[in-house]
């Protein structure tokens, strides 16, 4: 065996076994944990803001964009915020317990209870924030989280990790609940993806190519998570000032996110009014948005480059925005089920019909209509923190909350009963 994959090992088996302790809380003492790794957070401010301030010191130096920096930057609002979200899991309610209860003709009283899943692994890159909201959750659902974030942020996933430890040991909870790999090289992930055994679910978060590692590589049950070819498309007789207000708002106001668009499409009947009422809302943006478009697109807005047939598939994660003119929505609903990632999709549309047409046809976890993409966030939906938006069909799908990180278990009562 590797130094890595023992080291990781070790880790995982620290994890699983407080998995077993943490599975006999109370909803009350996990409340009280999330507190006191709230508090502590909070308390541990300066440590984490400095740690955070060498991560963005590296990734200068190393050329990070522009929008993967903002990911990655903390100041003291974001992990007020983070913190805060903490809070908040605390006051929903326990996603324990309760289920259904039902008395079979031969007097067996069966009862199916929600439990956690066990150990939940992470893989993700570098959002700071996805420390502190994975353990959250993973601690309300009474699971055990092993972590292993990106280099970019390995020095602010550390200072985090060590309060939220902290913040356990406060509550009286094993500190093992909560473990971060500290090794950020490809074998330390590779390793974590065969801990089966020790692992019950790996989720994957960032992008396209991570995500297509995990699930070819693992040995670990996985769910996925996180990549978004997300697509706004402006129907005919659409409200044009509504669909610039929403692209400028999915596209512009955080591009480095998995819910931001990617692609436009606009029905050929609105393209000569709505492409340059939305070139001139670009202008006036404090960032400039490169437009690659379509041989259309291009005859209307002079600015945009051809696009190739690569930027239909592409999830940019920056200021760079696919726009293609379509004859029909069917054209549209048929464009997003090519290229999508199965993440969030929306129509800009004052025709009910189509609304409805769109909504049925369109494959995909979340489908708005004249709504953005940007709301597809555990928070945004009431969940509390997300741990990632799933864009598998199975298990779990969207935003998943607290519910996705619990399984049943059947619990059987008799008094003789035997099978004949």
């Amino acid at each position: 065996m590797s130094e890595h994959f023992e080291t990781v090992k070790q880790l995982c088996e620290k994890a699983n076994a407080a998995s077993y302790q943490l599975a006999q809380t109370s909803g009350a003492q996990r409340n009280a944990a999330l507190y006191a790794m709230r508090d502590a957070l909070l308390a541990n401010q300066a440590e984490i803001l400095a740690a955070n301030e060498e991560d963005m010191v590296h990734a200068a130096e190393n050329g990070v964009s522009v929008p993967m920096q903002d990911r990655l930057r903390l100041n003291g609002k974001r992990l007020s915020d983070i913190a805060g979200a903490l809070g908040k899991l605390a006051e929903l309610p326990d996603p324990l317990g309760a289920g259904d209860v039902f008395t079979r003709p031969n007097g067996l009283i069966i009862r199916r209870v929600h439990v956690p899943l066990g150990t939940v692994g992470m893989i993700y890159e570098a959002r700071p924030n996805v420390t502190a909201d994975a353990a959250g959750l993973c601690i309300k659902s009474g699971n055990a989280a092993v972590l292993r974030g990106g280099k970019e942020a390995i020095h602010t996933n550390t200072a985090m990790t060590t309060a939220l430890r902290k913040g356990l040991a406060a509550a009286g909870l094993p500190e093992d609940a909560v473990c971060l790999i500290g090794d950020t090289t490809r074998e330390s992930a590779n390793a974590l993806m065969q801990m089966r055994g020790y692992i019950d679910v790996l989720i994957p978060r960032g992008g396209k190519g991570l995500i297509r590692s995990v699930t070819e590589t693992a040995s670990v049950p996985v769910i996925e998570t996180g990549a978004g070819n997300c697509h706004l498309y402006v129907d005919e007789g659409a409200d044009l000032n509504m669909a610039v207000k929403l692209t400028m708002n999915a596209k512009t106001q955080r591009p480095s996110v998995c819910n931001a668009i990617e692609t436009l499409l606009v029905h050929r009947a609105e393209a000569e009014a709505f492409l340059p009422l939305l070139g001139e809302a670009l202008k006036a943006f404090h960032t400039p948005v490169e437009i690659r478009g379509c041989m259309r697109t291009c005859a209307i807005l002079p600015g945009a480059v051809p696009a190739a047939e690569e930027d239909w598939s592409t999830e940019y994660d920056d200021y760079i925005l696919a726009v293609k003119i379509v004859d029909s929505m069917e054209e549209a609903i048929a464009h997003i089920n090519r290229y999508n990632t199965q993440h969030s999709e929306t129509i800009v549309t004052q025709n009910l019909s189509h609304a409805a047409q769109f909504q049925q046809c369109v494959d995909a976890a979340c489908v708005y209509v004249n709504a953005s993409t940007r709301f597809t966030d555990g928070d945004e939906f009431g969940f509390g923190a997300e741990i990632g938006i799933s864009t598998q069909k199975l298990h779990a799908r969207g935003p998943m909350g607290l519910s996705a990180l619990t399984t049943v278990k059947y619990l059987i009562n008799g008094d003789g009963q035997i099978r004949t």
